[in-house]
């Protein structure tokens, strides 16, 4: 669906938020991945303070720990830009979430594992790829720091600053080594099934 109606000339987030939350999930991905770099900049700025966002957005309460939740993702890489993050909660007190990437390139780039915190801005949380989980569910792949091999150059010294946009819909930009880059992504979550 385009709605890009409501991103230009101003974005229109409480419309957007809206009509996004009363899609259903293809809708919703089929929405997102329409979101070229120009609109996901925008829609990023205009998000500060919007909907704030917390770990429950990324995998529900209710989800069981190492339970996964998948997040259906677009970035504004000129080339595989569409891909996962999956993200679960860990055993134990759950005042973080663990996940990596799932991807066409993982071959090359690793799984780019990371650990999901709030972030310093109240109302934001943090992809952390400066840490990574000490457990995750059996069906992922193994665990890999990002500081070497081409995984360095993808996820190393990174962290993804996440805004919220709907129920459903997140949307994140990164910082590498401090700064934050031109490069932007947004995240459509999956509900989770229950076993």
């Amino acid at each position: 669906m385009n709605l890009n109606v409501l991103l230009e000339p101003a974005v229109d987030l409480p419309r957007l938020q809206k009509i996004l939350d009363e899609l259903g999930h293809l809708g919703r991905v089929d929405t997102i991945r329409g979101w070229d770099k120009k609109t996901q900049a925008l829609l990023y700025e205009a998000a500060r303070g919007f909907r704030p966002v917390t770990l429950d957005d990324f995998v529900p309460p209710s989800t069981e720990p190492l339970h996964e939740v998948i997040h259906h993702g677009k970035n504004t890489l000129p080339s595989f830009s569409h891909f996962q993050k999956r993200f679960c909660k860990p055993e134990g007190d759950g005042k973080e979430l663990l996940g990596y990437n799932h991807q066409q390139m993982s071959w090359a780039t690793g799984p780019g594992y990371f650990v999901v915190h709030p972030a310093e801005t109240e109302g934001e949380v943090d992809i952390d790829y400066l840490r990574v989980p000490s457990s995750k569910p059996a069906a992922w792949p193994p665990i890999k720091d990002n500081d070497h091999g081409l995984g360095r150059l993808v996820y190393g010294g990174m962290v993804d600053v996440m805004r919220g946009v709907s129920q459903h819909v997140s949307i994140g930009r990164a910082r590498k080594n401090g700064k934050f880059i031109d490069a932007w992504f947004v995240l459509c979550r999956e509900d989770p099934t229950t076993n």
